[in-house]
């Protein structure tokens, strides 16, 4: 049964709070989409232009999204 919703995460590999959510999703067991947009200028694009953004991490669940790294969030909009 998997009724999770899709996980996007725009990050690059400097980025501290990235890298900590991509380990929560992992110990999570939690599949996410990874855009490195320091290596994929056009994710960069995008990321700015569905969020607005111009840091990272932006993260998307479904259609709902958190800028940077809140544990408590994610976890609601996660169901966990």
């Amino acid at each position: 049964m998997n009724n999770q919703k899709k996980v996007v995460i725009y990050s690059t590999p400097t980025c501290h709070y990235c890298l900590l959510a991509k380990k929560f999703f992992d110990e999570n067991n939690i599949e996410y989409t990874d855009y490195d947009v320091q290596a994929n200028p056009e994710k960069g694009r995008e990321m700015i232009e569905r969020s607005g953004q111009m840091g990272v991490p932006v993260i998307f669940v479904g259609d709902e999204m958190i800028v940077g790294f809140n544990e408590e969030a994610l976890r609601e909009m996660l169901g966990l």
